[in-house]
């Protein structure tokens, strides 16, 4: 006998918008205002402006994006802890799951961050010291993955708003960075990973686009701030 098992599809992610869509969702970024971080919040952002500067870089996105994966992975790891946990409460799993198929698809997302970044920071021959975008990012991340990781296991809705609070700041950082530099309108989008996140007419755009990812990561934390699929300490 074949048993048919029903499993939660991937998100398809984040919209990819066109030319005209992209630079609305700039204008409608630098228009509001950033949300009132918390001193977690500003724990992280602090030190990542003293070591790399307030402006922004690829350099800096790179080791932003290192640090972006970080909470969908512990969700994953609670979400898996949580599935064992309620295996006698088919619901409740099924859930779950769901939601461990969501903080994937999310790594995914970030993870093509980092890679077109990375792949930038290569074509413009730029240096990145073994201290400085090797160990401090590692640093960084130990600390927001335990964080996030002891947020979500006492007050889920805790552990979300934090995300929200950090993938604020990037929209605002990635959308600021193409305003502060109109020469990124002329650069044309090297186009290495078109297949799997879409060819834009320019680095501008491409910028643009994972500044929108980047709010859409946001609204979906802030959806879960007020109603978190599930709570592992109930």
């Amino acid at each position: 006998m074949t048993i048919t098992i029903d499993r939660p599809e991937a998100p398809a992610g984040p919209p990819k918008l066109d030319r005209d869509a992209l630079r609305l969702a700039q204008a409608e970024t630098l228009a509001t205002p950033r949300m009132d971080y918390s001193l977690l919040a500003k724990m992280m952002f602090k030190p990542v402006d003293l070591m790399y500067g307030k402006k922004g870089s690829f350099t800096k996105f790179a080791m932003l994006e290192i640090i972006a994966r970080v909470p969908y992975q512990a969700w994953e790891r609670m979400g898996y802890w949580a599935v064992h946990r309620y295996a006698g409460r088919s619901a409740l799993a099924k859930r779950v799951f769901e939601r461990i198929v969501e903080a994937r698809a999310d790594q995914d997302n970030e993870q093509w961050h980092l890679l077109i970044m990375q792949d930038l920071i290569q074509r413009h021959g730029m240096k990145q010291n073994w201290l400085l975008h090797k160990v401090a990012p590692w640093f960084i991340s130990f600390f927001y993955y335990h964080v996030s990781w002891v947020l979500f296991l006492v007050r889920p809705e805790a552990s979300y708003r934090l995300n929200a609070e950090f993938e604020d700041h990037a929209e605002h950082e990635y959308m600021t960075f193409v305003a502060e530099n109109p020469d990124l309108e002329f650069m044309p989008d090297p186009g290495t990973y078109a297949d799997e996140y879409g060819r834009y007419r320019s680095v501008a755009d491409l910028m643009r686009q994972i500044g929108h990812d980047e709010r859409m990561h946001k609204l979906d934390s802030l959806e879960n701030v007020k109603d978190p699929h599930w709570a592992p300490t109930r």
